[in-house]
Protein backbone atom coordinates (compact mmCIF):
# COMPACT_ATOMS: atom_id res chain seq x y z
CA UNK A 1 0.00 0.00 0.00
CA UNK A 2 1.30 3.23 -0.90
CA UNK A 3 1.37 6.65 0.97
CA UNK A 4 -1.51 8.21 -0.99
CA UNK A 5 -3.91 5.35 -0.17
CA UNK A 6 -3.02 5.72 3.65
CA UNK A 7 -3.83 9.47 2.74
CA UNK A 8 -7.37 8.91 1.52
CA UNK A 9 -8.20 6.34 4.61
CA UNK A 10 -7.29 9.42 6.66
CA UNK A 11 -9.64 11.50 4.81
CA UNK A 12 -12.29 9.05 5.31
CA UNK A 13 -11.73 8.40 8.70
CA UNK A 14 -11.78 12.38 9.59
CA UNK A 15 -14.84 13.07 8.04
CA UNK A 16 -15.94 9.80 10.01
CA UNK A 17 -15.16 11.27 13.09
CA UNK A 18 -16.32 14.52 12.14
CA UNK A 19 -19.42 13.18 11.40
CA UNK A 20 -19.86 11.22 14.98
CA UNK A 21 -18.72 14.26 16.69
CA UNK A 22 -21.74 15.61 15.24
CA UNK A 23 -24.04 12.90 15.73
CA UNK A 24 -22.49 12.91 19.27
CA UNK A 25 -23.82 16.74 20.09
CA UNK A 26 -27.72 16.03 18.17
CA UNK A 27 -27.81 12.60 20.63
CA UNK A 28 -25.74 13.87 23.64
CA UNK A 29 -24.02 10.17 24.25
CA UNK A 30 -21.11 10.08 25.49
CA UNK A 31 -20.34 7.03 23.95
CA UNK A 32 -20.90 8.42 20.79
CA UNK A 33 -18.20 11.18 21.77
CA UNK A 34 -15.97 8.96 22.80
CA UNK A 35 -16.22 6.92 19.06
CA UNK A 36 -15.35 10.56 17.36
CA UNK A 37 -12.57 10.92 19.07
CA UNK A 38 -11.10 7.25 19.11
CA UNK A 39 -11.78 7.44 15.27
CA UNK A 40 -9.69 10.78 15.75
CA UNK A 41 -6.97 8.24 17.06
CA UNK A 42 -7.29 6.06 14.12
CA UNK A 43 -7.04 8.94 11.31
CA UNK A 44 -4.30 9.95 13.35
CA UNK A 45 -2.34 6.85 13.12
CA UNK A 46 -2.93 6.07 9.43
CA UNK A 47 -1.76 9.36 8.87
CA UNK A 48 1.12 9.42 10.62
CA UNK A 49 2.22 5.42 8.97
CA UNK A 50 1.29 7.71 5.36
CA UNK A 51 4.03 10.39 6.44
CA UNK A 52 6.67 7.88 7.26
CA UNK A 53 5.77 5.96 4.84
CA UNK A 54 6.17 8.91 2.32
CA UNK A 55 9.69 9.66 3.68
CA UNK A 56 10.59 6.52 2.61
CA UNK A 57 9.23 6.53 -0.45
CA UNK A 58 11.29 9.38 -0.96
CA UNK A 59 14.81 7.86 -0.50
CA UNK A 60 13.64 5.09 -2.59
CA UNK A 61 13.58 7.83 -5.18
CA UNK A 62 16.99 9.16 -4.59
CA UNK A 63 15.62 12.39 -2.94
CA UNK A 64 15.82 11.48 0.69
CA UNK A 65 14.07 14.75 2.32
CA UNK A 66 11.58 14.91 4.79
CA UNK A 67 7.72 15.29 2.90
CA UNK A 68 7.42 18.89 4.18
CA UNK A 69 8.30 20.28 1.51
CA UNK A 70 5.81 21.62 -0.81
CA UNK A 71 2.48 22.70 -0.38
CA UNK A 72 0.65 19.12 -0.65
CA UNK A 73 3.06 17.62 2.18
CA UNK A 74 2.31 21.05 4.14
CA UNK A 75 -1.50 20.90 3.65
CA UNK A 76 -0.98 17.13 4.92
CA UNK A 77 1.39 17.88 8.04
CA UNK A 78 -1.01 20.52 9.04
CA UNK A 79 -3.84 18.37 8.95
CA UNK A 80 -1.77 16.07 11.44
CA UNK A 81 -0.82 18.81 13.93
CA UNK A 82 -4.15 19.93 14.32
CA UNK A 83 -5.43 16.21 15.30
CA UNK A 84 -2.41 15.87 17.50
CA UNK A 85 -2.94 19.12 19.58
CA UNK A 86 -7.32 18.41 19.44
CA UNK A 87 -6.46 14.94 20.76
CA UNK A 88 -3.83 16.35 23.66
CA UNK A 89 -6.51 18.60 25.08
CA UNK A 90 -9.47 15.49 24.46
CA UNK A 91 -7.43 13.09 26.46
CA UNK A 92 -6.95 15.49 28.72
CA UNK A 93 -9.94 17.29 29.59
CA UNK A 94 -12.20 15.06 27.74
CA UNK A 95 -14.47 17.90 26.58
CA UNK A 96 -15.69 16.15 23.02
CA UNK A 97 -17.98 18.49 21.79
CA UNK A 98 -15.12 20.51 20.57
CA UNK A 99 -14.34 17.76 18.27
CA UNK A 100 -16.75 19.36 15.72
CA UNK A 101 -15.36 22.38 15.57
CA UNK A 102 -12.00 21.56 15.18
CA UNK A 103 -11.75 18.37 13.02
CA UNK A 104 -13.56 19.83 9.89
CA UNK A 105 -10.45 21.80 9.79
CA UNK A 106 -7.87 18.63 9.41
CA UNK A 107 -10.88 17.16 7.07
CA UNK A 108 -10.74 19.85 4.93
CA UNK A 109 -7.12 19.77 4.65
CA UNK A 110 -6.90 16.82 3.94
CA UNK A 111 -9.86 16.61 1.26
CA UNK A 112 -8.01 19.61 -0.67
CA UNK A 113 -4.49 17.85 -0.78
CA UNK A 114 -5.94 14.47 -1.77
CA UNK A 115 -8.69 16.19 -4.55
CA UNK A 116 -6.74 19.43 -5.79
CA UNK A 117 -3.13 19.53 -5.19
CA UNK A 118 0.10 17.43 -6.87
CA UNK A 119 0.97 14.76 -5.18
CA UNK A 120 4.91 13.94 -6.51
CA UNK A 121 7.48 13.74 -4.80
CA UNK A 122 10.23 16.07 -6.25
CA UNK A 123 13.74 17.15 -5.59
CA UNK A 124 14.36 19.85 -3.06
CA UNK A 125 15.60 23.23 -4.51
CA UNK A 126 18.29 24.68 -3.37
CA UNK A 127 17.14 26.90 -0.35
CA UNK A 128 15.41 23.92 0.91
CA UNK A 129 18.70 21.80 1.14
CA UNK A 130 19.04 21.95 4.75
CA UNK A 131 18.01 20.24 8.28
CA UNK A 132 16.64 23.63 9.48
CA UNK A 133 13.60 22.89 7.05
CA UNK A 134 12.49 20.42 9.95
CA UNK A 135 13.20 22.76 12.44
CA UNK A 136 11.01 25.48 11.28
CA UNK A 137 7.99 23.37 9.73
CA UNK A 138 7.72 21.10 12.38
CA UNK A 139 7.72 24.51 15.07
CA UNK A 140 5.46 26.72 12.75
CA UNK A 141 2.92 24.18 12.15
CA UNK A 142 2.64 22.92 15.56
CA UNK A 143 1.99 26.71 16.46
CA UNK A 144 -0.72 26.87 13.62
CA UNK A 145 -2.57 23.86 14.75
CA UNK A 146 -2.53 24.98 18.13
CA UNK A 147 -3.96 28.55 16.73
CA UNK A 148 -6.46 26.39 14.79
CA UNK A 149 -7.79 24.31 18.04
CA UNK A 150 -7.95 27.96 19.89
CA UNK A 151 -9.75 29.41 16.79
CA UNK A 152 -12.73 26.07 16.59
CA UNK A 153 -13.40 26.28 20.76
CA UNK A 154 -13.71 30.54 20.14
CA UNK A 155 -15.95 29.39 17.62
CA UNK A 156 -17.67 27.36 20.53
CA UNK A 157 -18.13 30.12 22.78
CA UNK A 158 -19.09 33.11 20.62
CA UNK A 159 -22.00 30.31 19.49
CA UNK A 160 -22.80 29.26 23.53
CA UNK A 161 -22.62 33.00 24.48
CA UNK A 162 -24.99 33.76 21.94
CA UNK A 163 -27.29 30.80 22.91
CA UNK A 164 -27.45 32.00 26.61
CA UNK A 165 -28.12 35.63 25.61
CA UNK A 166 -30.81 34.97 23.37
CA UNK A 167 -32.81 31.83 25.42
CA UNK A 168 -31.59 31.48 28.94
CA UNK A 169 -32.31 27.74 29.67
CA UNK A 170 -34.05 26.74 26.94
CA UNK A 171 -32.07 25.42 24.93
CA UNK A 172 -30.60 23.34 28.18
CA UNK A 173 -31.60 19.91 26.14
CA UNK A 174 -30.82 20.98 22.68
CA UNK A 175 -27.94 20.33 20.20
CA UNK A 176 -25.71 22.98 22.12
CA UNK A 177 -26.28 21.20 25.30
CA UNK A 178 -23.02 19.35 25.18
CA UNK A 179 -20.53 22.50 24.94
CA UNK A 180 -18.91 23.32 28.24
CA UNK A 181 -19.71 26.28 30.06
CA UNK A 182 -17.87 30.00 28.47
CA UNK A 183 -15.75 30.23 31.36
CA UNK A 184 -14.14 26.74 30.59
CA UNK A 185 -14.36 27.66 27.01
CA UNK A 186 -12.53 30.71 27.46
CA UNK A 187 -9.85 28.84 29.33
CA UNK A 188 -9.29 26.71 26.78
CA UNK A 189 -8.95 29.24 24.23
CA UNK A 190 -6.35 30.48 26.51
CA UNK A 191 -4.34 27.43 26.92
CA UNK A 192 -4.25 26.82 23.45
CA UNK A 193 -2.63 29.97 22.38
CA UNK A 194 -0.12 29.30 25.39
CA UNK A 195 0.82 26.57 23.53
CA UNK A 196 0.74 27.94 20.02
CA UNK A 197 2.53 31.17 20.48
CA UNK A 198 5.85 29.91 21.82
CA UNK A 199 6.18 27.43 19.44
CA UNK A 200 5.68 30.15 16.50
CA UNK A 201 8.11 32.41 18.15
CA UNK A 202 10.58 29.63 17.96
CA UNK A 203 9.49 28.73 14.40
CA UNK A 204 9.91 32.43 13.69
CA UNK A 205 13.84 32.04 15.40
CA UNK A 206 14.21 29.14 12.86
CA UNK A 207 13.36 30.79 10.28
CA UNK A 208 15.58 33.28 10.80
CA UNK A 209 18.42 31.31 10.95
CA UNK A 210 17.99 29.37 8.20
CA UNK A 211 17.35 32.49 5.90
CA UNK A 212 20.80 33.67 7.17
CA UNK A 213 22.07 30.24 6.26
CA UNK A 214 19.72 30.01 2.95
CA UNK A 215 20.11 33.55 1.72
CA UNK A 216 22.68 35.19 4.03
CA UNK A 217 20.58 37.31 5.80
CA UNK A 218 18.27 36.67 9.02
CA UNK A 219 14.80 39.14 7.54
CA UNK A 220 14.35 40.26 4.66
CA UNK A 221 10.49 41.49 4.99
CA UNK A 222 9.56 38.86 2.40
CA UNK A 223 6.07 38.79 2.68
CA UNK A 224 5.98 35.40 4.42
CA UNK A 225 8.52 37.14 6.97
CA UNK A 226 6.04 39.87 7.22
CA UNK A 227 2.84 38.17 7.67
CA UNK A 228 4.68 36.01 10.41
CA UNK A 229 5.85 39.21 12.17
CA UNK A 230 1.83 40.44 11.63
CA UNK A 231 0.42 37.00 13.09
CA UNK A 232 2.90 37.28 16.10
CA UNK A 233 1.99 40.54 17.15
CA UNK A 234 -1.60 39.62 17.02
CA UNK A 235 -1.28 36.63 19.39
CA UNK A 236 0.99 38.69 21.36
CA UNK A 237 -1.86 41.22 21.60
CA UNK A 238 -4.22 38.63 22.65
CA UNK A 239 -1.68 37.71 25.74
CA UNK A 240 -1.03 41.06 26.70
CA UNK A 241 -4.53 42.28 26.86
CA UNK A 242 -5.49 38.92 28.55
CA UNK A 243 -2.50 39.08 31.26
CA UNK A 244 -2.62 43.08 32.00
CA UNK A 245 -5.85 44.22 30.98
CA UNK A 246 -8.27 41.23 32.05
CA UNK A 247 -8.93 40.72 28.47
CA UNK A 248 -11.54 37.39 28.66
CA UNK A 249 -14.77 36.48 27.13
CA UNK A 250 -16.20 37.57 23.56
CA UNK A 251 -13.13 40.37 23.02
CA UNK A 252 -10.74 37.18 23.53
CA UNK A 253 -12.67 34.71 21.52
CA UNK A 254 -13.12 37.47 18.66
CA UNK A 255 -9.32 38.05 18.59
CA UNK A 256 -8.42 34.35 18.60
CA UNK A 257 -10.68 34.11 15.08
CA UNK A 258 -9.24 36.97 13.90
CA UNK A 259 -5.33 35.63 14.63
CA UNK A 260 -6.42 31.95 12.83
CA UNK A 261 -7.47 34.03 9.87
CA UNK A 262 -4.58 35.91 10.21
CA UNK A 263 -2.48 32.56 10.19
CA UNK A 264 -3.81 30.82 7.04
CA UNK A 265 -3.37 34.11 5.24
CA UNK A 266 0.23 34.02 6.03
CA UNK A 267 -0.07 30.02 5.19
CA UNK A 268 -1.56 30.02 2.28
CA UNK A 269 -2.59 33.51 0.86
CA UNK A 270 1.06 34.61 0.90
CA UNK A 271 2.48 31.41 -0.91
CA UNK A 272 -0.57 31.65 -3.44
CA UNK A 273 -0.95 35.32 -4.02
CA UNK A 274 2.24 36.59 -3.69
CA UNK A 275 5.55 36.48 -4.86
CA UNK A 276 8.68 36.01 -2.52
CA UNK A 277 11.57 34.28 -1.71
CA UNK A 278 8.51 31.51 -0.42
CA UNK A 279 7.30 30.99 -3.78
CA UNK A 280 8.47 27.44 -3.80
CA UNK A 281 5.69 26.11 -1.52
CA UNK A 282 3.22 26.65 -3.75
Amino acid sequence: MSSSSLFNVTMIVYMVSTCIFFAFLASRNKTVGALGTYAALFGFAVQTAAIGMRWKESYDMGHGHAPLSNLFESVVFFSWTIVMIFLLIDFKYKYRAIGFFVMPFALFGMAWAQLSLDSNIEPLVPALQSNWLVYHVITCFLGYAAFAVACGISIMYLIRERMEQGGGNAQAGGLLSMFPSIKILDDLNYKAIMIGFPLLTLGIVTGAAWANYAWGTYWSWDPKETWSLIVWFVYAAFLHARITRGWVGRRAAILSVIGFAATIFCYLGVNLFLSGLHSYGK
